[in-house]
């Protein structure tokens, strides 16, 4: 017998009158604790279901010291994040981990991007997810003054921060977007990052600098700031032409610095890729949607994402992840293994049928 519209919600009390039990026993069963025969909590359970009893969370809550609730931080601005239409980055992310938090009875709390102020003092959460902390990051601040727990998704960069992370493989990106501008012919390629003290610019940057020193280019790493967005992208791309005419490839680590910079080629006269070969760091929709559309790579932020939150939920109940083991502090778990996305924007060659798309052992799109 279920509940009908309009009828009184059945109460605890009800599910143990109905299942001839107290209503501790109830409480026992349906909440996983205490000592109940594996028998009649099953039988419990099955009476609730018909009921169509729902248990009180408000109540649970407060009874259990818990909001139930995690969030998601970052400090990197939506003009890079996000951009106009707020879909990106951090809403790919956000969306994986809001599925995979509901899975275990736990609402993620999205953070508008934390600068400075009080953004994280204000919302009742057990713990977060930081994307991508900076060195010295606001957002990070605030949960270690409030004393909650947190995981990073991407290598904390500052000395102290022992939190566990998700590996988002930084260098490992860097070097698939350079060894690919390499093999069609780039011979001073220049790399375009950040400001920022996040690991994806600073192992960009490591990676990059071994590989100039590996096949003898000169070294041309130009920074932009990410509250400029796809601007500042333009304005870095145009001044680096100005320095350096000669540069025949782009490895600009964020998507709107990309299209920004895919505005200052055209402006200037540079066909791509016949000129100029440009690739960056995350296949989302600026790249796909780019004309031409941006050679991109494949982070699996899906995944990436669902690892953080069982990382975190392993964190707040001092247990293991379902899938591995809980990392020491300092230390991460690896994402899944990044994929090139092969478009018009830095294919300059054409490719054989064994080349096309081929990137670390796995199929990739091409075109």
């Amino acid at each position: 017998m279920t509940m009908s519209q309009g009828a009184r919600r059945p109460t605890i009390a009800d599910v143990a009158q109905a299942a001839g039990v107290s209503r501790t026993t109830v409480s026992h069963a349906l909440n996983g604790i205490g000592k109940v025969d594996p028998r009649t909590r099953e039988r419990i359970k099955g009476v609730a279901a018909e009921l169509g009893y729902r248990p009180n969370l408000r109540a649970q809550r407060l009874r259990r010291g818990q909001a139930r609730a995690i969030a998601l931080v970052s400090s990197m601005p939506f003009a890079v994040a996000g951009g106009p239409s707020r879909l990106g980055f951090y809403m790919e992310v956000a969306a994986a981990a809001a599925e995979r938090a509901l899975v275990h009875e736990y609402a993620l709390v999205l953070i508008p991007p934390v600068q400075s102020g009080a953004a994280l003092y204000s919302v009742d959460i057990d713990g977060a997810i930081v994307v991508e902390p900076e060195a010295d990051d606001p957002a990070v601040a605030q949960l270690r003054e409030r004393g909650l727990p947190y995981v990073a998704l991407g290598r904390p960069t500052a000395p102290d921060d022992d939190a566990p992370y998700v590996d988002l493989h930084g260098g490992r990106v860097a070097e698939l977007l350079l060894d690919h501008l390499r093999a069609q012919g780039a011979r001073r390629p220049a790399l375009i990052v950040g400001e920022s003290t996040r690991h994806s610019s600073l192992d960009a940057r490591a990676a990059y600098e071994r590989a100039a020193h590996a096949h003898g280019w000169t070294p041309l790493v130009a920074t932009a700031p990410e509250e400029g967005g796809e601007q500042a992208g333009y304005d870095r791309c145009a001044a680096l032409l100005t320095e350096h005419p000669g540069i025949d490839a782009l490895c600009v680590l964020v998507d709107a610095f990309a299209v920004g910079a895919v505005r200052a080629l055209r402006d200037a006269g540079r066909r791509i890729p016949d000129d100029v070969l440009v690739a960056t760091r995350y296949d989302g929709l600026r790249a796909r949607t780019c004309e031409p559309p941006l050679t991109a790579v494949d982070l699996r932020l899906d995944r990436a994402a669902t690892a953080a939150v069982e990382l975190l939920l392993a964190r707040l109940s001092g247990q293991t992840p379902a899938d591995g083991e809980t990392p020491t502090p300092g230390h991460g778990v690896p994402a899944p293994e990044p994929d090139l996305v092969l478009r018009t924007s830095s294919l300059r060659r054409p490719q054989t049928a064994t080349e096309a798309g081929t990137v670390t052992g796995r199929r990739t799109p091409a075109g």
